[in-house]
């Protein structure tokens, strides 16, 4: 993927420095993009028309039904999949990627799987084991580094994949419904974990320290927990149906009064629409 940060030019371009993550407007970006899939004269629209921008540092929401296109969406801006028309982009570069389940490799260490992240980014060697133990320590694992995936819990099992996206070094944290599995108590927990580990990386006050994080969930609460800025789709075929700014500064909680009543409002446009879709 790459980024056009500016029309052609028809004057003769001048040398100068190159671009900057400071410089780029958009962490995420969707240009009226659209997904098909099947053959000719039987496809079956996914997602219609997305127009949608990130910019770096947002924490965005994106909320719908199951069925409506989210993964597919993310799949898009990853490079896993291209458009069937339209163009998905992710300037500052490959996005890091977390799921529903863990995806660690049993057979090796919670610190071996994150060692291994670093590996791919070409960090040496010599370095691997304490950037995996600096990472452990920022997702509150501090003792983890040898313990094998059975032996860790399911929340404690998506601290060290949210651990080892972020060994990626990627601006970008594209989440598809990783804590739907969990239980409230602990998804409470890891939601806290998030907002602390993306705060942090956001108060380092420019676009280069900052974490962009795409998440995906059908949790209206989960959405308003998290998100700064909550994007509903339609049934399918995906399209933009409305979106909420949440005003509501973090660390917040799922049972504060504003975050309830922006709950509420969004679950009854989701129910509208879930409706809506049952009618055709």
């Amino acid at each position: 993927m790459h980024a056009e940060l500016a029309a052609p030019d028809t004057q003769q371009p001048t040398a100068g420095p190159a671009a900057t993550p400071d410089d780029v407007p958009y962490a995420v970006r969707l240009d009226h993009v659209s997904k098909s899939f099947g053959p000719a004269g039987a496809r079956q629209v996914v997602l219609d028309d997305i127009h949608l921008h990130a910019a770096p540092g947002e924490f965005l929401c994106l909320l719908g039904a199951s069925g409506c296109g989210k993964s597919t969406l993310l799949n898009l801006v990853a490079g896993l999949d291209q458009p069937t028309s339209g163009t998905a982009q992710a300037p500052l570069g490959r996005p890091a990627l977390m799921f529903q389940d863990h995806a660690l490799f049993p057979w090796l260490s919670a610190g071996r799987n994150i060692e291994l992240a670093l590996k791919l980014r070409g960090v040496p060697k010599d370095e691997r084991r304490e950037r995996a133990q600096e990472l452990l320590r920022l997702v509150r694992l501090p003792d983890a580094h040898g313990k094998r995936v059975h032996e860790l819990s399911g929340g404690m099992r998506q601290r060290v994949a949210l651990a080892r996206a972020l060994a990626q070094g990627s601006e970008v944290l594209l989440m598809d419904e990783p804590f739907a599995a969990l239980d409230a108590i602990t998804r409470d927990l890891l939601h806290e974990e998030l907002t602390r580990v993306w705060s942090a990386a956001k108060a380092a006050g420019s676009a280069a320290g900052k974490l962009t994080v795409l998440f995906v969930t059908h949790n209206v609460r989960e959405a308003v927990r998290l998100g700064e800025r909550v994007v509903l789709l339609t049934s399918r075929p995906g399209r933009i149906a409305r979106e909420w700014q949440v005003g509501v500064p973090h660390p917040r909680r799922i049972e504060d009064a504003e975050v309830t009543e922006l709950t509420r409002e969004i679950t009854g446009h989701l129910h509208e629409e879930i409706v809506r879709h049952a009618r055709h």
